[in-house]
């Protein structure tokens, strides 16, 4: 894998000045020991405020997006302080339009007025990593990395540290319309799905139906990303011959008539969420996000006047010889400031969120937690209206992770080069031959 360009070491880390003045003059006793009482009095206060430990107060600056409309920000907190409540949070709101943007612009300062920092997307983490503003973790936490289901390593820069540690992980799976599938008599897809089997059942639905077997959204990221299941290669390598077989596949699917076909898809904007609830798609490959979207469908169906879709997930379809859970992911993570005065305490707090508890106070939301156990697949899986068999209960348990976009300093670039040439592949503008042609010549021009 391409890590990130060597990151120059900037050296912001904050320093604090003490000041003593003196009282009395030297060969005033009494007043030299006065001053040494408060100087270590106030010595300690500051360890304790710094640490979060003893009875003193701590209140840890914390930058998110979206407060008050999201549940994860309260979520952890509110479980955080019930076992820790000389800590408090103070929650700083920089919204979700161009949040990464403002982040680095308050943290370029070099200041030490945020503790905590979330990170929103990759190509935004890696901007920070090199403004030299973010804590290295490696040392500072004491957590077990091999939780994550390998997501830190490919968090992890070319100078061997990692500046953030996920607590949310979305990942992708299939979602299936069960009625469908019985109408016809044909079996559901299963959570070990090679990508042969994975084609073979589209086309034995449409066949059967005359219902789309799948609908592949039209994001890159539900064609090419097939291809980086078997770990071993990126889509920021700056070669794509691997990406052949999967446009290929798809390609013969839309050609056969049996998915959707992308340029109508964009043209008339059919929506994957619309065209799985009405039945015109058995199938779809989607993120765990559209999970609450069901749900919440589901719930509001009698009201809203339409038939709730009686559905289910398996395990995202994977290569030969690539393991079942095999998947694709993103990931929200946390941060601390390089120039944080509390750095301990917001270590605590990043080590506790890596634990079980924040992750089933997670799960209780409805967001995946980064760390994943049976116990929290179990409370998503008794949340209101997800689906009632064992296959999708075991549908969660993931095997590994595949972050969608690794970390790159050149990530924005290579989007939009990849993102431009998928588009003139699924259009037929270009053969596959031609626009993977284009990738690699564009991309490796790219990164020199």
């Amino acid at each position: 894998m391409r890590k990130m360009q060597k990151i120059a070491a900037l050296g912001l880390a904050g320093t604090m000045a003490l000041s003593l003045a003196a009282c009395g003059g030297s060969g005033d006793s009494t007043a030299d020991t006065a001053s040494t009482a408060e100087s270590t009095a106030s010595s300690t206060e500051a360890t304790a405020e710094s640490t979060g430990s003893g009875d003193e107060e701590v209140t840890l600056t914390w930058a998110l997006w979206d407060k008050d409309s999201t549940s994860q920000w309260s979520a952890l907190a509110d479980t955080y302080t019930a076992s820790h409540p000389n800590v408090k949070f103070d929650m700083v709101d920089l919204g979700s339009t161009d949040y990464m943007t403002q982040l680095a612009t308050q943290l370029a300062g070099a200041n030490g007025e945020l503790d905590i920092v979330s990170i929103k997307d990759i190509p935004g983490y890696a901007n920070l990593i090199n403004l030299g503003v973010l804590e290295p973790l490696n040392s500072t936490l004491d957590i077990d990395t091999s939780k994550f289901n390998g997501v830190i390593e490919q968090l992890t820069a070319e100078d061997g540290n990692y500046y953030a540690v996920p607590f949310i992980s979305s990942f992708w799976v299939v979602y299936y319309n069960k009625d469908i599938f019985d109408q016809a008599g044909i079996e559901y897809p299963t959570n070990d799905m090679t990508m042969e089997e994975w084609d073979a059942k589209i086309r034995e639905v449409n066949e059967k139906t005359g219902v789309y077997g799948n609908i592949y959204h039209t994001w890159r990221s539900t064609v090419s990303l097939f291809g980086i299941l078997d770990g071993k290669n990126t889509i920021i390598d700056g070669n794509y011959d691997f990406l052949k077989p999967y446009y290929e596949m798809i390609l013969k699917e839309q050609q056969d008539g049996v998915v959707p076909n992308y340029g109508e898809q964009k043209t008339s904007g059919l929506h994957y969420s619309g065209a799985f609830q009405n039945g015109q798609a058995a199938m779809c490959n989607m993120g765990s996000w559209f999970l609450a979207t069901m749900q919440k469908y589901n719930a509001e169906a009698a009201s809203n006047g339409v038939q709730p879709v009686n559905f289910g997930i398996v395990k995202y379809p994977h290569p030969d010889g690539v393991a079942a859970g095999t998947t694709l992911g993103t990931v929200t993570s946390l941060a601390i400031n390089a120039n944080s005065t509390k750095k301990e305490a917001a270590a605590d707090f990043l080590n506790w969120c890596a634990s079980e508890e924040a992750a089933e106070a997670l799960a209780a939301t409805g967001n995946f937690p980064a760390v994943s156990s049976d116990k929290t697949s179990e409370v998503i899986a008794s949340t209101d209206g997800f689906p009632d068999d064992a296959n999708s209960k075991e549908a969660l348990n993931t095997t590994a992770i595949y972050l969608e976009m690794p970390l790159s300093d050149k990530a924005s670039e290579i989007e939009t080069i990849l993102n431009t040439e998928h588009d003139a592949i699924m259009t037929e503008s270009e053969t596959v031959d031609e626009g993977i042609a284009n990738m690699n010549e564009q991309v490796q021009a790219l990164l020199g």
